[in-house]
């Protein structure tokens, strides 16, 4: 038995779904036909790398460490003087690996037999057994392409990798593979999700499936494969950029963002993911988290001064370990709380998640329904596992529709954004070859079904569920 991941990093579940209708993407159609189309949650923040833990570790990005694409070390025990932040875009992207809770597993360490091209997550995986590892020659090309905003130059870049990946499947029998195929990200944040680069992004993907599906028939081993296709995050149109730190720095404040982040005495941080959503850390002489109460007079308005604007649709505001406020500018003020595995969304002032009743003691699945068909689907239970994470900020933002937290230095000018709360961003789709024993929820549960269908226990502690 073996299990293959195709990664279409950044496909929204209904832009799939429009490419299958339209006859533009047949060897997914098939899937479709055989197995299912599933629409299910990604985590928070919805943006690659943090995203890709829930497929490669069955865990929520911030419970082992990433909380976000960007982030700042509170505690100065992980990131280096003289700016103690973390950003995955560029050369700290060789962090991942080691920034990751050490006590949580990555299926390359479970199946060492694995093998997968651009991964975020290489740990217990040999540089063999990296299909698209980056050699300086790959690393420069690589460079080049995001530096010069070549779109297309992705789209050549997919081919490649998935090139790498049939040649690994045919000559080497290989239980778990995973890759990444980055076109359909790339294409949206340049001409937004419903652009024909879009299409032709995922042409390259069913391409790969059908390429991958004829040479497993050929050989017999069709039946016992399982293959799966999803995404990270998707996407939403963005009109208005809210230059974050330059706000921030208005109001007074000494801001440390990247890509400049080599600046003295700086009293708050702004990291950005995606570009929809937002750590921000005050009082940053500070050790440890001072939570609301233990914040400074200034940090406190600054978080009065962010819900008041426009870009912000909510401000989570982490109480203490367990419990985090979440604020609506229109819709109100809430507390989501987490004790275990039980979850409560306590209204008090009004309702900013649109829940539309409060919740007290759920379970995950429960929490999940109750927000399923909300503009936050899954929002309370991502929400509790964000802010309670240590390297969480102090504020965590979610942008408002057609705005993100990022004005400049993106070398693709973003039409369109990801990373936040929103429906747009959470629901993704899950293509699978057969028909699973339940229909999946979240990405967090692929993990633990590769697991099931390759017979090897999952460890315990995971955040997802078998479908298998």
């Amino acid at each position: 038995m073996s299990v293959i991941v195709l990664l279409a990093d950044g496909a929204r579940a209904d832009t799939l779904t429009h490419a299958i209708d339209a006859g533009v993407t047949p060897a997914l159609a098939r899937l479709r036909g055989e197995g299912g189309l599933h629409e299910v949650t990604s985590t928070f923040p919805s943006v690659t790398g943090p995203a890709y833990t829930p497929f490669l570790m069955g865990r929520y990005p911030g419970t082992v460490g990433l909380p976000g694409l960007r982030w700042f070390d509170r505690s100065r025990e992980t990131c280096s003087f003289p700016d103690y932040s973390r950003s995955y875009v560029g050369y700290q992207m060789r962090a991942v690996d080691r920034d990751l809770d050490p006590r949580a597993s990555t299926i390359f360490e479970i199946i060492p037999d694995s093998a997968a091209a651009l991964s975020v997550i290489t740990r217990g995986l040999p540089r063999r057994r990296q299909l698209a590892s980056l050699t300086p020659r790959s690393a420069f090309r690589a460079a080049r392409t995001h530096f010069r905003g070549d779109v297309r130059g992705w789209l050549r870049v997919d081919r490649d990798v998935a090139e790498m990946v049939v040649r690994r499947i045919r000559e080497t029998p290989t239980p778990f593979v995973f890759a990444a195929l980055t076109g359909v990200d790339k294409a949206s944040h340049a001409y937004g999700h419903e652009s024909a680069t879009v299409i032709d992004a995922l042409r390259i993907v069913d391409d790969t499936v059908a390429e991958i599906r004829a040479e497993l028939e050929q050989r017999g081993a069709w039946d016992d494969t399982h293959l799966w296709v999803t995404s990270d995050h998707g996407h939403s149109r963005v009109r208005h950029h809210e230059d974050l730190a330059r706000v921030i720095a208005g109001f007074g404040h000494r801001v440390l963002s990247h890509p400049w982040v080599y600046r003295l005495n700086a009293d708050v941080a702004v990291m950005v993911s995606g570009n929809a959503m937002a750590h921000v850390y005050a009082d940053l002489e500070l050790r440890s988290r001072p939570f609301l109460r233990g914040m400074s007079v200034a940090a406190r308005e600054l978080g009065e001064h962010l819900i008041a604007r426009e870009s912000v649709d909510l401000l989570m505001v982490p109480l203490d370990e367990s419990r985090c406020a979440v604020w609506s500018r229109e819709r109100g003020r809430a507390v989501v709380q987490r004790r275990g595995e039980r979850l409560w969304y306590l209204t008090m002032d009004g309702d900013p998640l649109g829940i539309g009743v409060q919740l007290a003691g759920v379970d995950c699945s429960s929490a999940h329904e109750a927000t399923r068909h909300t503009d936050y689907p899954d929002s309370v239970v991502q929400i509790a596992r964000l802010a309670g994470s240590s390297r969480a900020g102090d504020f965590i933002l979610s942008a408002a529709r057609d705005w993100d937290f990022r004005a400049r230095y993106e070398p693709i000018p973003h039409v369109s954004s990801h990373g936040a709360l929103h429906r747009e961003h959470m629901l993704v789709p899950l293509l699978t070859s057969r028909p699973p024993m339940r229909a999946p929820r979240r990405t967090v549960d692929v993990m633990p079904s590769a697991l099931a269908a390759l017979e090897v226990d999952a460890p315990a502690g995971l955040d997802g569920s078998s479908f298998v």
